[in-house]
């Protein structure tokens, strides 16, 4: 999920429609990367993922495609519309591997056992008093040795002036990263423009960790 800058309103229309098509994110890549690199244990069960804030479903689609159980939650109906209407959307995933739900950071239930937490640009957008038990939420659900990968914003973005969105300083993404190995951390900062072309100042902390 991510929205245009107004602070409380956001023009999803305009940003599915400019994400279409738009490959799975590296974060995400990564992680795969990291579990397909470790011995493949019991595969009588497909790996469980959570795909949080999962928008029109381009992480979803790789997951599934390499034979993931996925959970894909996000906050908008219009999401689910778009993701099941995919034309790379195989059917019989749908049947054995996909479930959907519509829910808000603010009231986020996750299911235990979970081999993988995908969060692509969205953590951000949780409402700073509902942050601490949002990543609870997400460490409580995580098997040891499973993985969190997905994005947190700094302090110096340009969206920290929007009170309802979570920002941390690096010293704050190391504490809230304790209870991980941290496999892929990389801060990127530098001017630029949102997916729908509004310009903005991007502070951005990458992660890839694997839960102790």
């Amino acid at each position: 999920m991510t929205p245009s800058t107004h602070p409380t309103r956001h023009n999803w229309t305009a940003y599915y429609a400019a994400v279409e098509g738009r490959p799975p994110r590296e974060t995400l890549l990564k992680a795969l990367a990291n579990f397909e690199a470790e011995p493949s244990g019991d595969t009588t069960q497909p790996r469980l993922a959570v795909d949080l804030g999962c928008g029109d479903g381009r992480d979803t689609i790789e997951l599934l495609r390499r034979g993931w159980r996925v959970l894909a939650i996000d906050a908008e109906q219009t999401a689910f519309e778009r993701m099941l209407s995919r034309s790379d959307l195989q059917p019989n995933w749908r049947q054995t591997q996909l479930r959907t739900q519509v829910m808000r950071f603010e009231t986020l239930a996750l299911p235990i056992g979970a081999d993988l937490i995908n969060a692509s640009f969205c953590l951000p957008f949780c409402p700073p008093a509902n942050f601490p038990h949002l990543w609870q939420t997400i460490l409580a659900a995580l098997n040891p040795e499973g993985r969190f990968c997905g994005q947190l914003f700094g302090d110096r973005d340009s969206w920290v002036k929007f009170p309802n969105r979570s920002h941390q300083t690096r010293e704050q993404v190391i504490a809230l990263l304790q209870p991980f190995e941290v496999e892929w951390l990389d801060e990127e900062e530098h001017p630029g423009v949102t997916a729908i072309g509004e310009e903005k100042h991007w502070h951005i902390f990458h992660i890839v960790a694997r839960k102790q």
